[in-house]
């Protein structure tokens, strides 16, 4: 059980995801296609993450809402439309994760399928809970992201860093490469820890 409020669980978004909009912009990103499900901390961390860009890069950005089980062919038809640099999949929150896990790999099929364009960026939590792994059982999915760059944010936990990591497939494993690091507040890193690993942290 998570040793924060839910209003603690939507400022985390909120300061994470402008850390991410940040790194995006910093990576070169003019076109940024930000893809969450209909729940409220998804379009927290979707939010914050789109206005930070916005104010960094000078680029352009779009929010699509996928709706679990319902519209991801949809959302990988307007994805291609949109034709984004990078698709940044922010997918997690407070809807049950194995409905999410099954959302996330009916995307990245619709994607494989309509061969939508772009770089991908994986949520943490989406690819910590196996989504990923689980997307690539599909042997379509696994052929399309392995033409991919693809890229995964994590959290240093005792470090109190946020990581932006470049994502190889080999096999039914990844390996990760840091290619970006950014400290985080004593504020983030407590709500990161309580949040994420169940722990409080004090600081000397």
């Amino acid at each position: 059980m998570p040793l924060t409020t839910f209003e603690e669980e939507i400022y985390l978004r909120a300061l994470t995801g402008r850390l991410v909009g940040i790194a995006l912009s910093q990576l070169g990103v003019n076109k940024l296609a930000v893809v969450a499900p209909k729940n409220i901390i998804c379009s927290s961390i979707a939010a914050a993450t789109e206005a930070a860009f916005l104010d960094h890069s000078g680029g352009v950005t779009y929010h699509f809402m996928v709706e679990l089980g319902k519209n991801e062919a949809e959302i990988a038809k307007r994805l291609k439309e949109f034709g984004a640099e990078v698709v940044l999949l922010q997918f997690g929150g407070e809807d049950p994760i194995e409905k999410v896990k099954e959302s996330f790999a009916a995307l990245l099929k619709a994607m494989a399928e309509e061969d939508v364009p772009g770089a991908i960026v994986f949520h943490v939590r989406i690819f910590a809970a196996g989504g990923v792994a689980k997307a690539i059982e599909d042997p379509k999915v696994k052929e399309y992201l392995g033409k991919k760059d693809l890229f995964v944010y994590t959290v240093g936990f005792d470090e109190g860093k946020v990581y932006v990591n470049k994502v190889k497939i080999e096999g039914n494993e990844f390996k990760l490469e840091k290619i970006k690091e950014y400290h985080v507040t004593l504020e983030h890193a407590d709500l990161l820890n309580r949040s994420l690993k169940d722990r409080k942290v004090t600081f000397q």
